[in-house]
């Protein structure tokens, strides 16, 4: 599981790092929004842990920012403000939980368990986009009705997207899921397979199903 904390204060982003990591969560730990929407678009994440008070902008505008653009990853705010309002501000705004300053280490990693269950419990085993139907248990696809044949890869790479549809996915977001590492991952890779799905599903010229997004990756329309 893949945690990402964004943390302004040196000590406090240490320890909640090293914390996680002892509980056998890949950790990443940034310290301002840039670094995050960086690291955000790069890789995909279980659970975010989120501080308000960041040096170049206001935590609860980042969490806007991603609920608009279709990020969907549980965060929970960590913060040292603590009144009422700004808990169910920071709720209305699209955030999961709430945990204000200073806090139990051990009720922050229940809460880190209980949002990765409920996380596991509502993703769906019939994904549908466009007219294509995805089925994650009978691993089949049909479009328009009409069964699609695909290999593995191309099931995967097509689950991705049905996942995420309308957002733009990077490359290396892509192979970080598809393969094992996508550093071992040929860069012409991708694109093949990416035709590959396309020769199956983009059966009228007119009207496409994905985009490629020049010098950043693909998105499912």
């Amino acid at each position: 599981m893949k945690i990402l904390v964004v943390e302004d204060q040196k000590r406090l982003g240490q320890f909640l790092k090293k914390s996680f990591t002892e509980h056998f969560y890949t950790t990443t730990w940034v310290q301002s929004c840039a670094e995050a929407r960086d690291v955000l678009s790069e890789s995909g994440y279980d659970v975010i842990v989120l501080d308000l008070s960041l040096p170049d902008g206001d935590g609860l505008d980042l969490l806007r920012e991603w609920r608009k653009a279709g990020f969907n990853e549980p965060v929970l705010i960590l913060s040292a403000r603590d009144a009422v309002q700004d808990r169910i501000k920071g709720l209305d705004l699209g955030a999961d939980d709430y945990l204000p300053k200073p806090f139990s280490m051990e009720e922050l990693l229940a809460r880190i368990r209980t949002l990765l269950r409920r996380q596991a419990a509502v993703k769906e085993t019939v994904l549908e986009h466009g007219g294509i139907r995805l089925d994650l248990i009978g691993r089949t696809v049909l479009l328009e009705g009409q069964r699609v044949d695909l290999t593995s890869r191309e099931f995967a790479l097509l689950e991705i997207f049905m996942q995420n549809p309308g957002r733009i996915l990077t490359r290396t977001l892509i192979s970080e899921k598809i393969w094992e590492s996508h550093y071992d991952v040929d860069t012409n890779l991708l694109d093949v397979y990416m035709s590959k799905l396309r020769s199956k599903l983009d059966t009228t010229p007119e009207r496409p199903r994905f985009k490629t997004v020049r010098g950043v990756g693909y998105q499912m329309l």
